[in-house]
């Protein structure tokens, strides 16, 4: 390994099972660049070009290991029939279907997951990988996310609102169409380009071992399409009490991908080696505060949290999702880098 290994470099050492000689760095710094180009996020989500001009600004001041190609929560509704009211400043798009159905059942007249991945907003992530590949050429890596499929079938059942949620109450086809739309738009991604793609489960209903199983066999598709293009798939958990409330039964999984957990969490379950699989590579996902320009500590990061982690060694440092627009640059990179020495 080179004294200063190149992000695809370390990645080839992922893929060889072996501890990487550094974190890569990957905070996802994607919507920002809606601000940049002085366009609505509608707009700027619906822009390859926009997109791809933004992303190539944002390089030239956040030297990080990975670029941000497209991320947005809401790309796979909208792929399988929904359609999304936009508000105006950063509030959250509603969600209306076509044809409503009752909570806890799928809405009528869903599109396939094939035609899903054929939908034009999934297009233009396609447009926009291709576009950067051909602009970075092998460096940095290319990014992209998708929803994870517990996530994806909660808002597809209306269950995403209903307060502490079991996985039993997601109904079987719910999550067999999210599943198989993951894995189509995951395909087109890598396909296009992407080299690492995260799946993002912002929704983590109470699991048995059982029923962790069986969403680990639902990821499992992804993860082979993902690492079949030598691609890297990374399953972002959410910093919230479910987490916590599950991640006895999570870390029984021998988990084929980077598993990435917010910063607290990390730090509770670094002193026990033995608390994942030695197999499973972790990563650490930092909060979005810790970047704000005005940030009381004044410190790049809590002292105490390097202290617990600096011999855990995560395999890549990013961001518990989209940093904010309010988000310093400078400050991000500032804080990456130094956490980056530090574990």
């Amino acid at each position: 390994m080179p004294a200063n290994p190149t992000p695809r470099q370390i990645l080839a050492t992922l893929f060889q099972g072996a501890p990487p000689p550094r974190p890569l760095l990957l905070p996802i710094v994607f919507s920002l660049g809606a601000e940049i180009e002085n366009v609505s996020r509608r707009d700027f989500l619906s822009n390859p070009t926009k997109i791809s001009n933004s992303l190539r600004q944002i390089r030239t001041h956040l030297r990080s290991d990975g670029v941000a190609c497209y991320f947005d929560p809401f790309l796979e509704l909208e792929s399988l029939g929904a359609t999304l009211e936009w508000h105006e400043g950063a509030q959250p798009p509603t969600i209306a279907w076509p044809h409503p159905a009752a909570k806890g059942t799928l809405p009528a007249g869903l599109r396939s997951p094939e035609g899903a991945a054929m939908h034009p907003r999934v297009k233009v992530a396609v447009e926009v990988l291709t576009r950067l590949k051909s602009l970075f050429r092998d460096e940095p890596l290319l990014m992209a996310g998708v929803t994870g499929p517990l996530t994806l079938a909660a808002r597809l059942s209306q269950l995403d609102q209903s307060g502490p949620l079991q996985a039993e109450e997601l109904p079987a086809a719910a999550l067999d169409i999210a599943a198989s739309a993951i894995t189509a738009i995951s395909s087109a991604f890598v396909a296009a380009g992407a080299n690492v793609l995260f799946l993002q489960e912002e929704i983590l209903p109470a699991l048995t071992t059982e029923t962790c199983q069986s969403w680990a066999s639902l990821l499992a598709p992804t993860f082979n399409v993902i690492r079949f293009y030598e691609a890297l798939p990374v399953l972002q958990l959410p910093g919230n009490d479910s987490l916590a409330k599950n991640a006895a039964v999570i870390f029984e999984q021998p988990w084929d991908c980077v598993i990435c957990l917010p910063l607290a969490e990390f730090a509770h379950r670094a002193p026990d080696k033995t608390s994942a699989p030695t197999s499973t590579h972790l990563g650490i996902a930092l909060p979005p505060d810790l970047f704000q320009p005005n940030d009381a500590s004044g410190e790049p990061f809590p002292e105490s949290f390097a202290r617990t982690i600096a011999e855990s060694k995560p395999v890549l440092l990013s961001t518990t999702a989209d940093v904010p627009i309010t988000t310093d640059l400078k400050r991000l990179m500032k804080v990456m880098q130094e956490f980056s020495r530090t574990v």
